[in-house]
């Protein structure tokens, strides 16, 4: 059946990286000036597995190719609502292709997705005793963390600690751009975010903050004496046979990857900041392709590689308590409220991950934004069903930005169709 569109935002895409909050948050201000995107591509490079309802996938194709004439260069969707083969979308701009032809099953930059697999980790070494919730982060990173003392693992992973976000420090704009070689540590990171007062008192309110996330894997490594590619490779990505997952410590891709692209200076939205105008790498058709740009401040915030097919398969088993007991797995779904208690849209935060109530059933999810790409996942309940979408950049116009929302709505209301 034609899937229903109930608009609503799309929760902090402006909001997961500072340098995509002020591209996409000009955006909405202005379009970006006109692109040679108006021929999407739908021949081959729209691969569409043939069965799921028939207008539900039509719709989502039309969105789909919606966005790429509204200036998005490529568009990746894929749901499995659990019933036969999922269905699988792949819409690019006709100027892309010589860069790359996209295809549904290309690895994408997860971005702060990885959080999710950061907090099961963590909870797998609570499941061990290894770790506690309600473990202080001074007695694991001591006197690295402001208020370190007052602070708990718990409050890092479900955004309560009160840690300023440390990609809003002007000192990251040349590494979330692109053009900082330098690879900076998560000591530097939180030396740095020690110069900056907290929000507020830890435990008092909820504020999205990437630094929590730096902290939480200064505290894996620390407590396993494992680097995070290590224990990302040993248990999630080998146990789950998940080929194109990885946690990125360089630019390299492994395998078949999607391009991804910011306008280039002179196209950028009007009202962003003139230190987020110029990004690092090869320039034609008006943007910059980003793809071969390593952030080099992402780490555990924000550094796997992954594609919608091996999402779909680690929600599943993370949801069906394949990865986590379930005390630990209850934990992971405590929520607190993101908006305050009177927020309409019931969006929670749990550990690692978010739960928002929809027009067709509640979910589970989580939104992620580096240069050149934004990632959404999520999930029912059971992990049975699964949906997802990426966009070939972190810049949308209002238009796009619009036809996003709506393509969130879709996809929520498609798993359970």
């Amino acid at each position: 059946m034609r899937v229903h569109v109930r608009v609503r935002r799309i929760p902090r895409l402006t909001g997961f990286r500072a340098m995509a909050a002020v591209a996409l948050a000009a955006a909405l201000v202005g379009p970006l000036a006109t692109t040679p995107s108006t021929a999407y591509a739908v021949d081959g490079s729209a691969a569409v597995r043939q069965d799921g309802s028939a207008e539900t996938r039509a719709h989502l194709r039309a969105l789909a190719r919606e966005l790429v004439e509204e200036g998005v260069p490529g568009v990746i969707v894929r749901v499995d609502d659990g019933h036969g083969r999922p269905i699988e979308i792949a819409e690019q701009a006709a100027w892309t292709r010589k860069d790359h032809r996209l295809r549904a099953d290309d690895e994408v930059r997860e971005a702060s997705n990885t959080k999710t697999v950061m907090a099961t980790l963590v909870l797998q070494l609570v499941a061990e005793h290894r770790l506690a919730l309600t473990d202080p982060v001074d007695k694991w990173l001591p006197g690295q963390v402001r208020n370190g003392r007052a602070i708990t693992l718990r409050m890092l992973l479900n955004h309560t600690s009160g840690l300023f976000d440390y990609t809003e420090d002007p000192a990251l704009v040349p590494a979330l751009t692109g053009w900082d070689p330098h690879v900076w540590t998560s000591t530097e990171i939180l030396s740095l975010v020690r110069g900056h007062p907290a929000l507020f008192e830890p435990g008092a309110e909820w504020s999205y903050s990437n630094t929590n996330y730096i902290a939480v894997g200064a505290v894996l490594e620390r407590v396993t004496g494992r680097s995070l590619a290590a224990l990302v490779r040993e248990r999630i990505a080998r146990p789950l046979g998940l080929r194109h997952t990885f946690y990125a410590t360089g630019s390299a891709w492994r395998g078949r990857h999607a391009h991804g692209y910011e306008p280039d200076a002179a196209h950028m939205p009007p009202n962003v900041p003139e230190e987020f105008r110029n990004y690092a790498g090869p320039r034609h058709d008006d943007h910059v392709d980003v793809t071969g740009d390593y952030v080099t401040a992402d780490g555990a915030d924000a550094a796997i590689v992954s594609t919608a097919g091996d999402w779909s398969r680690f929600y599943g088993a993370l949801m069906s308590g394949r990865l986590l007991p379930a005390a630990q797995l209850g934990e992971m779904r405590a929520t607190v409220p993101e908006g305050g208690s009177d927020d309409p849209e019931e969006l929670g935060y749990g550990l690692g991950i978010e739960r928002a109530k929809t027009a067709c059933g509640t979910v589970w999810d989580h939104v992620g934004v580096v240069p050149g790409y934004a990632t959404y996942n999520v999930t029912d309940s059971t992990g049975h069903r699964t949906a997802a979408f990426s966009f070939a950049t972190s810049t949308l116009t209002k238009a796009a930005h619009r036809t996003g929302a709506a393509l969130m709505d879709a996809i929520n209301c498609a798993i359970f169709d």
